[in-house]
């Protein structure tokens, strides 16, 4: 029995189910953005003299919180189209 096809279909499916997960990423950042856009208009609907404070802190959490989702997506893309190569030339 060749081994060397089984290893193959091994790291294809890890790389496809590690892809997979790696984009499920993407959900936490959405779910942080609505809840601190959510409270941001909560907090200056209270005290609307300190909107700047508010929007500039809201601004740069909403960053912050988009990173790791860009992150999760560019290792899904990586998993999908460069560790698939990088695997099958080491497997021969």
């Amino acid at each position: 029995m060749d081994f060397t096809i089984l290893a193959k279909g091994i790291a294809l499916a890890g790389c496809a189910i590690g892809a997979g997960l790696a984009l499920i990423a993407g959900i936490g950042p959405g779910i942080g953005e609505g809840n601190a856009a959510a409270k941001a208009c909560e907090a200056i609907g209270r005290q609307p003299e300190c909107k700047g404070d508010v929007t500039s802190t809201l601004i740069l959490g909403v960053a912050l919180a988009e990173t790791t989702g860009i992150y999760g997506f560019v290792t899904g893309l990586l998993l999908i189209f460069v560790a698939p190569g990088m695997f099958m030339n080491f497997l021969g």
